[in-house]
């Protein structure tokens, strides 16, 4: 049985748990995860009895031939509508749907379809599943942890080899650099970048979702990199700071006391963890310090098919970890007009000791 098919199967149980007869997934990332379809339009219809079927249209049949050989494909360019009608015909009762990705419009329209193919009958009833597909997720398969494996390793070397040749030296601008990561990690394999690459320096380092622009690396100046590669739709996430020329005391003070709390926050990821818990322990470090108002953000966050995703790991967060979790630790303090520093990784939550899959040393690097 394949990963998809067993995905499938795990949402099935789902499904009966709910007492619903079909499940209609429409977020295409969740249609990707559970048949293996990259195209632009797909909806998937999985049913209790097991008699799946996969909606696409006229554009995708040979890709969906391809990547969805083990679910019957229905072809129709109103592929949710048609899916759903589908559904009535086929004998469901009650039907869930994404109501996270719905719109009002969307659900008017299932309605009415509904409504029109029961002909008179009983239309069949609508019922959430909300995050059922995000929450199956947030447990990665070694599949997937092998595919965020390999876009940790392409955002490693792509680094490395920028250091390595210099490329990240006063006199550039934040934009060349960014350009340069960019291009690397595609050359190294990467699909794409995970997301619009940070590289912030001088004061823009204590801008923690800074946008590169034309700002000129200098001697003394932090050097803020968040950035990650794509590798079979999976994102890595990594983020490290460097100084350029010399360190200044505090600039070492600051460093240093982002490194403990970083690695407070990774030694406190285990199985059954609360994630509110985890993040206290790394920000209790920050805040011991005086620091606790120049973290301004949560630890961190799932990786997988999406940049973020569950869990989120922060004061707001809810449940605990569970193992397969690929997630971030992340913390960070910013002093305006001054500068900052992150040092973020990407790890696999086990039973034993978390997997660290971003292996970029976190020494501070002075360059």
């Amino acid at each position: 049985m394949s990963g998809a098919a067993e995905r499938r199967d795990t949402l099935r149980a789902t499904a009966a748990e709910r007492g619903l007869d079909a499940v209609l997934v429409t977020n295409l990332l969740n249609v990707r995860y559970l048949t293996g379809f990259t195209g632009s339009n797909g909806a998937l219809l999985v049913r209790t009895d097991g008699a799946d079927l996969f909606g696409t249209d006229g554009r995708y049949t040979t890709q969906a031939a391809a990547q969805v050989p083990d679910v019957e494909v229905l072809v129709d360019r109103a592929t949710v509508a048609a899916l759903a009608a589908e559904a009535v015909r086929r004998g469901a009762g009650r039907i869930g749907f994404e109501s996270h990705d719905v719109t009002v419009d969307g659900l008017a329209m299932l309605e009415k379809v509904l409504a029109d193919t029961a002909a008179g009958g009983t239309a069949p009833e609508l019922a959430s599943v909300r995050r059922a597909v995000e929450a199956q997720r947030a447990i990665k398969d070694d599949d997937e942890i092998e595919s965020l494996r390999r876009a940790c390793a392409v955002a490693d070397q792509a680094l490395a080899e920028l250091a390595a040749e210099g490329a990240l030296r006063p006199g550039r601008t934040e934009l060349e650099v960014g350009r340069e990561l960019d291009a690397r990690m595609l050359r190294l394999g990467a699909e794409a970048p995970s997301f619009e690459t940070i590289v912030a320096t001088g004061a823009n380092s204590a801008i923690p979702h800074h946008r590169p622009d034309a700002t000129v690396l200098r001697d003394g100046d932090f050097l803020k990199l968040d950035f990650g590669a794509t590798v079979d739709g999976y994102h890595s996430d990594m983020t490290r700071t460097v100084v350029l020329g010399h360190a200044a005391d505090w600039q070492r003070d600051i460093y240093e006391l982002v490194a403990a709390s970083q690695a407070a926050g990774r030694a406190a990821l285990a199985v059954g963890a609360d994630v509110v818990a985890v993040d206290q322990a790394a920000r209790d470090v920050i805040v011991a310090a005086g620091h606790g108002g120049h973290f301004t953000h949560g630890l961190g966050h799932g990786v997988g098919l999406e940049i973020h995703e569950a869990p989120g790991i922060g004061p707001l967060g809810a449940g605990t970890l569970a193992a397969g979790m690929a997630v971030t630790v992340e913390p960070g303090v910013y002093l305006p007009g001054h500068g900052g520093v992150r040092i973020e990784d990407t790890l696999i939550v086990t039973d034993d000791a978390p997997e660290l899959l971003t292996l970029t040393s976190k020494e501070l690097l002075v360059l």
